[in-house]
Formats: structure tokens, C-alpha cells, sequence
């Protein structure tokens, strides 16, 4: 197995074989989540218009994201998965729209034989659900903020997944202990910074929260997110 990381935008849109595209804080933490509390399947999105497009048509029944971090006037839920641990998704179709996460799915949809949406939460499943799939060459790809900027918890959890990949335990706590050791945590911190909730941060950084990947398929043309469990 060729396993190749890459970042950003730019790097999903260049992702070929298997491609993990993974976002920490906090798309992909907020789409497990969904998954956890009943949702039956996400459409991720590139532009707001299209996700309320798609709510308005009956195809979804609840928006989900952020711009600029911050929640979009009219969307049912923003970018908090401590948010999404309260709220019903029972059998729902959820569209989700973000700055950074479903921007690199829809980039990387095209040219993926197979793709991921990932984040610490569903590494080790999404580990296995890789190795299941027995490819010669897999790409990660660390999506940073608005996907234009590397950050250290979706570089960190890319390197956590190679080490999976190449089976090795990986080291968890040591995982936890860079991050939080970044710039970016203060934010969660902050109660001037309303959109960011502390209750997020313990949330990402749970790792292997969740025994399920996130497999995203195209249907009509559009990248739909499932469980899969290996």
C-alpha cells in the first residue's frame, strides 16, 4: 500500500486511489456525530445556496454548517458537534455545508476510486474500512482552515492514520497532547468565541469515539456520505 498525505485544497483536488479527506475541527467530528444520533445519510455541498436548494426540494430535512466558522442564518444546526449530540436526527437526510471539509470532498470526488470523510473520532474505523478495501495507492489529505491553511489537528490526525495504515498502534494520548498544545484551542476556550463550544474540543479529541467510517459516494452527480462499518 502506497499511502501519500497531502493538504488542502489543492491536495484534494490532486487525490487519487483511496483518499481520506479529513477535517477535526470540526466538519467530520459534526458528521459522526449526526451519524451516531440517527442520521441515515449527508449530501455535502460546496456552496450555501445549494444545501437550502436541496432543503427547500425535500431532498434534505435539515441543514448543517458553518461560513467563516460561524453558523449560517437560516441552516438548522451550525458546525458544533456539541450542538449535534442534542439534537434528533432520526432517520433524517442532513446537507452539510463547510469551509474547509465538504469543500475537499467535493474536490476529491472525481478522481477517488474510493473516498473517506474523516476525523479523529472515526480513525481506527476508518483505518480498518481502508485496509478492507485492499488499495495499491492511498491519499490523505489534511484539509487545514477554509482549506487554504495547515493546522496541527488535521496534519496530526493524518500522521495518526498512516501509522494505522501501516500498523502501528498509533499513540493517542501524544496525538491529544499536540493538539492541544496548538494556537487554535484557545478559541473553544473563549466565551467571546460564542460559536466555538468548549463541549467541541472534547469531543474531536475523543479518538476512536465512534466504530463506523464515513464513506462518501456520488449520487446524481452529488457526494453522499454513509456509515460503514468493517
Amino acid at each position: 500500500m502506497d499511502i501519500v498525505v497531502d493538504s488542502l485544497l489543492d491536495g484534494a483536488r490532486r487525490a487519487t486511489g483511496t483518499v481520506v479527506v479529513i477535517d477535526v475541527f470540526r466538519a467530520f467530528t459534526t458528521a459522526a456525530v449526526a451519524f451516531s444520533r440517527g442520521a441515515e445519510k449527508i449530501i455535502m455541498v460546496e456552496a450555501v445556496a445549494e444545501a437550502f436548494a436541496l432543503r427547500d426540494a425535500g431532498i434534505g430535512s435539515a441543514c448543517m454548517g458553518e461560513v467563516d466558522a460561524v453558523k449560517v442564518e437560516g441552516f438548522d444546526l451550525g458546525n458544533s458537534p456539541f450542538e449535534a449530540s442534542e439534537f434528533d436526527f432520526s432517520g433524517r437526510t442532513v446537507i452539510q455545508r463547510t469551509s474547509a471539509g465538504t469543500q475537499g470532498v467535493v474536490a476529491a470526488l472525481g478522481r477517488a476510486h474510493r473516498l473517506y470523510a474523516a476525523a479523529l473520532v472515526t480513525a481506527p474505523a476508518t483505518a480498518r474500512a481502508v485496509t478492507a478495501g485492499q488499495p495499491d495507492r492511498v491519499t490523505l489529505v489534511a484539509m487545514g482552515r477554509h482549506g487554504q491553511v495547515r493546522t496541527d489537528e488535521d496534519d496530526i490526525c493524518a500522521i495518526h492514520l498512516r501509522n494505522l495504515l501501516e500498523d502501528r498502534t498509533g499513540a493517542p494520548a501524544a496525538v491529544r497532547d499536540l493538539i492541544l498544545a496548538g494556537g487554535q484551542i484557545a478559541e473553544f476556550r473563549d466565551p467571546e468565541v460564542a460559536h466555538m463550544h468548549p463541549g467541541d474540543l472534547d469531543i474531536c479529541l475523543d479518538i476512536g469515539r465512534y466504530d463506523f467510517a464515513i464513506r462518501v459516494t456520488a449520487e446524481d452527480g452529488r457526494p453522499v456520505a454513509r456509515i460503514e462499518r468493517v
